[in-house]
């Protein structure tokens, strides 16, 4: 998996290994590692399924259950996204983690210039109900859950999955829906920000009161720690923002007088496999632990299920090369091992082709079928944490842990996560690790085969990928079904439901049920979007370099 610095004789014996989050590791390891650390098994371990829940959050694990498997899709319109959903549910995929095209990301609808050339580019075109309707089609939603991964806009986007749910015949107490909706992460990583900090985090603890009082089974968050590690975060940094982005959510929403044993188990995780395998296994064994540890001591969460870190290790989009893609393969598959050894819940793996493309079928079954072979012909799901016990992990673990703190100790010295972030703190320090890294990749400090000199050469020759090349038809049939549904709708009722929401943008109401009436008008994206343009206003990034 890679991205450990090695430092070798001239011999090429490893004199030392440094991690990223800064770990030195030993040659050998024994049981006076842990002694000197003051591990116990009561303290740092128990019992699989029992607090803190450094081995699992279930007794018997995947011997119970399997992971959920949840690739990425979404491409063009939502007919062909559609098509997808369903290819990958007949092959076996449990659930559902949908792609958004970047206008409907941004708020923007299919026919507004900043969307030309992006409409379906890298993931499906969404503009009103319509679309969803489309996209959703004989999809059973009271048993298939469905990842959103959209942000500034997850607000409009968790209205409208209830507003499809209802049109389809489902009640919204039996859909579960978990968008991504971690504004705060998209300001450090991704960019795809629209709304001034105070506004996006706003936005979060009025979907989070909604869920609460709504939506039974839907997790109104998913704290994305992957893309703050992909923007160039080490792997405690990634597990310590994380938090720290919770921590300014929960504060958000237990103001309003909401107590964070009555929402903060509906918080889930999306978490990055890319890096060491080692270092990302003591990661997630340490973050489960931590953030049971933090909500019992600092918020006083009792309740057992409530202190569980739920969510999705996968991913590993930073570890893929363009160079020699067929190589991705196998990376992918040591990927999946490590969310595995990790006790991941929900697995979803980047596919070889996903450095040039959106995945193809081919590549995508090929991720599926990973998973798939790790379950059912490896063998990891014969014993919980087989990892459990062994000097090297135990104390790494325990490393691990030490490192998240400081980096979340660092946040709190600055003033917290949305001060942070408003400064550019944060960012300064990702953006400047990141090139960092990318130095060390190019001078050979940092290993990459098929990047370093000696793993070029050997197979120099390029290797094709079916490329998923763009179509302009999908930006004209989204145009024309955007014009057709303005000149059919009821413009009375669209503009109630648009001066509604303005008011509650504008004043404190939660603007959820308000967005909910929105969709179910067809009011589009853009149009929802420009309310909250208007009442909020756009962020100025703050210059950092």
């Amino acid at each position: 998996m890679g991205v450990a610095k090695y430092i070798k004789d001239e011999r090429g014996a490893i004199k030392e290994v440094i991690y990223q989050s800064g770990i030195k590791v030993k040659p050998a390891y024994g049981p006076e590692d842990l002694e000197k650390a003051g591990f116990t098994y009561e303290k740092d371990l128990g019992a699989p399924g029992e607090y803190p829940f450094t081995r699992s959050l279930h007794p018997q694990s995947y011997r119970s259950r399997a992971w959920t498997t949840r690739q990425y899709t979404g491409f063009g319109t939502p007919e062909e996204t559609n098509e997808r959903f369903k290819l990958m549910i007949a092959n076996g995929q449990n659930g559902l983690n949908v792609a958004f095209d970047l206008p409907t990301q941004m708020g923007y609808d299919s026919d507004h210039p900043l969307a030309e050339g992006e409409v379906g580019r890298v993931g499906m075109a969404i503009d009103s109900l319509k679309d969803f309707e489309t996209a959703f089609a004989g999809i059973p939603l009271d048993r298939i859950g469905s990842g959103l991964t959209i942000n500034a806009v997850a607000t409009i986007m968790m209205a409208m999955y209830q507003a499809v749910a209802e049109k389809l015949g489902y009640s919204k107490t039996q859909i579960s829906t978990t968008p991504q909706n971690d504004i705060l992460k998209e300001m450090i990583g991704r960019g795809a920000w629209i709304f001034p900090v105070e506004h996006g985090v706003r936005l979060v603890g009025d979907s989070i009161e909604y869920a609460v009082k709504e939506l039974p089974k839907s997790n109104p968050v998913s704290l994305c720690g992957y893309h703050i590690r992909e923007s160039g975060a080490t792997p405690a940094q990634e597990i310590a923002y994380a938090f720290e982005i919770a921590k300014a959510y929960i504060d958000n929403v237990t103001q309003r007088g909401i107590k964070p044993e009555d929402f903060v188990g509906r918080f889930s995780f999306n978490f990055n496999v890319y890096g060491n395998l080692w270092e990302q296994i003591a990661k997630f064994r340490a973050a489960r632990k931590l953030w049971a540890k933090m909500l019992k001591n600092e918020y006083g969460v009792t309740e057992k299920k409530k202190l569980f870190l739920r969510g999705l290790f996968g991913g590993g989009g930073s570890g893929l090369t363009k160079e020699q893609p067929e190589n991705n393969i196998m990376r992918g598959a040591y990927y999946a091992l490590g969310a595995a050894l990790s006790g991941a819940q929900t697995t979803a793996l980047c596919s070889f082709d996903e450095a040039y493309t959106i995945p193809t079928p081919r590549s995508a079954l090929l991720s599926l079928r990973t998973l798939e072979m790790l379950m059912d012909e490896v063998g990891l799901r014969d014993t919980v944490d087989p990892l459990a016990g062994s000097y090297f992990i135990e104390s790494l673990t325990l490393e691990m842990e030490e490192k998240i703190l400081e980096e979340m100790k660092e946040v709190q010295k600055w003033g917290g996560m949305v001060k942070s972030i408003s400064n550019g703190f944060i960012q300064r320090k990702v953006s400047r690790q990141a090139y960092e890294f990318e130095k060390g990749l190019q001078s050979g400090e940092y290993k990459k085969v098929g990047l370093n000199p000696e793993s070029k050469d050997a197979m120099a020759e390029k290797t094709d990928v079916e490329l998923h090349e763009y179509n302009e038809e999908w930006a004209i049939k989204s145009k024309a079904n955007l014009k057709e549904l303005r000149a059919t709708r009821n413009d009375k009722e669209v503009t109630s439901s648009l001066k509604a929401l303005e008011k509650a943008a504008k004043g404190s109401d939660n603007v959820m049920p308000h967005l909910v009436k929105c969709c179910h008008a067809y009011a589009t994206v853009g149009e929802m979007a420009g309310v909250f343009r208007d009442a909020f206003g756009e962020w100025d990034e703050p210059e950092f370099y």
